[in-house]
């Protein structure tokens, strides 16, 4: 999950994403990786995204954010073998995530800032870390780390429901949570491939990279650790992936569109 939350912009969704109840108890004993199925990640995995659901506002079908979401994204419910389902979230930050579950969620944010092919962009790059299996690790590293530490439920071994509380603390460590630069790298071909894929012009993904660096930049730039302070213009090196995204786009022969 990467995101981050532009408050200088103004956003007709003034909510913020809410990640984080009150904190599990301290000095639980942590659980090993190990201990934990892929099938059991992915059962965590949608308990989480059903308490995302219910604790940010969910765009009804017909938001004209949630219209253009799904007009965008018909025909890619089953995509590259994955089963997919997307919703918006009615809130400021400029965030998209997937999990591993197959969950897309796109912040009205990120949908106010960005051009359909930037948009794509960045949902195409989040299916990729989905796709590589870089979302299903980074979730079950956030639960080892944060929602897990009272351990595994002792039903035989089996991994028991998350409270409430456990799910928000849970939401905290996932947002706080980072891909390294070759897992970036490979979901930013992917994106690049995404829109491609979807008749949509790939230099999308270096545009969006522009923007995302320039909101940061107007937000003053911001703890890395703070909720809602990181994207892709969290890393270092935004602007070299940027250029790279647009070399490959000129490379293919696609015409940079006018700025908007």
């Amino acid at each position: 999950m990467a995101i981050l939350c532009a408050t200088t912009l103004s956003l007709s969704a003034n909510a913020q994403l809410k990640l984080n109840t009150k904190s599990i108890g301290a000095g639980a004993k942590a659980v090993k990786a190990a201990t934990l199925s892929d099938d059991e990640v992915i059962k965590y995995t949608k308990e989480y995204i059903q308490w995302m659901d219910e604790n940010n506002p969910v765009a009804p079908a017909d938001d004209p954010l949630a219209k253009r979401l799904q007009k965008l994204t018909a025909g890619l419910t089953n995509y590259d073998g994955l089963a997919l389902n997307y919703k918006v979230y009615l809130v400021r930050d400029i965030n998209a995530f997937a999990c591993a579950d197959g969950s897309v969620r796109v912040c009205a944010g990120l949908m106010e800032t960005m051009t359909d092919d930037e948009l794509m962009g960045v949902v195409g790059h989040e299916i990729g870390h989905v796709k590589n299996k870089d979302s299903k690790d980074a979730f079950r590293t956030a639960l080892m780390t944060s929602a897990l530490k009272e351990g595994v439920s002792s039903q035989g071994g089996a991994a028991g429901a998350l409270s409430s509380s456990q799910l928000g603390d849970l939401g905290e460590a996932v947002a706080n949570s980072a891909y390294s630069r070759g897992q970036e790298s490979q979901a930013d071909d992917y994106g690049y491939e995404f829109l491609k894929k979807s008749k949509l012009n790939p230099w999308g993904m270096s545009t969006a990279f522009g923007k995302l660096l320039k909101a940061s930049q107007d937000a003053g730039g911001g703890d890395k650790k703070k909720k809602g302070a990181q994207l892709f213009s969290s890393h270092p090196d935004t602007e070299k992936r940027m250029n790279t995204m647009a070399a490959k786009a000129e490379k293919d022969g696609f015409k940079k569109p006018a700025e908007k």
